[in-house]
């Protein structure tokens, strides 16, 4: 591995079904919080159709905006699942069914029940490293710096957590939360003024209402913990100059989070 001072990434889940509300993703929140784990910042990520060109649009600008494009969905049997092909293309390169795949498949799956839709998922683009499936045997890949995966959640992880020993990680993001009983009216003069003072920290504000109090919490994020500590300070001296107690630790719930259109 080499330390970086910075590794991006990308994450791209595809699928109509996402899009249209009938599955809710699984998948982006877990990668997020892997990359964090091992100093990838994940810097963007985006929900995409089932429709060839706008996969393979974002696919050739990710994998050269960053350094690694991680893709969820769209390698199972049936007709919409198209991420294959859209890599290949997107590489300028052939479909080929690999032999090595069909032998995964058939550890899993009875030759006779191993049909034309099954044998899809045997399909990568020519040049592509297979990546392990050890849930249901039928395997990812990796073209250069872009990395096939499954939607199904606990295959897709199984198939992150195989391969992300091999990953470049960069210093590792740390994290640290003070929430206060304030609205982020009353805290975004102060907040701006720390963020302009510490731009090589990521200063963030989440809203919540508990008992039927406004509150927030203030989240920082940087690879420097010392300067991540002044940061922190500052907020906290901010809270109390602002008549507010600042606490340690992040009071924002599902069900007490809310949006500014909440006001």
């Amino acid at each position: 591995m080499s330390d970086l001072e910075k590794v991006t990434a990308c994450a791209l889940v595809i699928g109509n079904e996402v899009l249209s509300g009938r599955t809710k993703d699984a998948n982006l929140n877990w990668i997020a919080n892997r990359c964090t784990e091992i100093g990838i910042l994940l810097a963007e990520a985006r929900v995409l159709p089932d429709v060839e060109d706008v996969i393979v649009d974002a696919i050739n600008e990710c994998r050269i905006k960053y350094h690694y494009v991680f893709t969820t969905g769209g390698i199972g049997p049936t007709h919409d699942d198209i991420t294959a092909t859209c890599v290949a293309k997107a590489f300028n390169v052939a479909i080929e069914r690999r032999k090595e795949a069909v032998e995964l498949l058939e550890t899993f799956i009875k030759k006779e029940n191993l049909n034309e839709a099954r044998l899809k998922m045997a399909e990568v683009p020519v040049g592509a490293q297979l990546i392990y499936n050890p849930v249901s045997k039928a395997p990812g890949f990796r073209m250069q710096n872009v990395y096939v995966m499954a939607g199904v959640p606990s295959i897709m992880r199984s198939m992150f957590d195989g391969f992300a020993g091999s990953l470049m990680s960069g210093k590792k993001v740390l994290s640290q939360s003070v929430a206060c009983y304030l609205p982020e009216g009353a805290v975004a003069k102060g907040l701006e003024e720390i963020q302009t003072r510490h731009p090589n920290v990521d200063v963030g504000s989440y809203p919540f209402m508990r008992s039927g109090k406004f509150g927030c919490t203030l989240v920082s994020r940087g690879v420097d913990g010392n300067e991540l500590e002044q940061v922190v300070n500052e907020i906290k001296s901010m809270i109390i100059e602002l008549g507010g107690e600042p606490i340690d630790q992040d009071l924002v719930t599902p069900e007490d989070e809310i949006s500014p259109d909440d006001y």
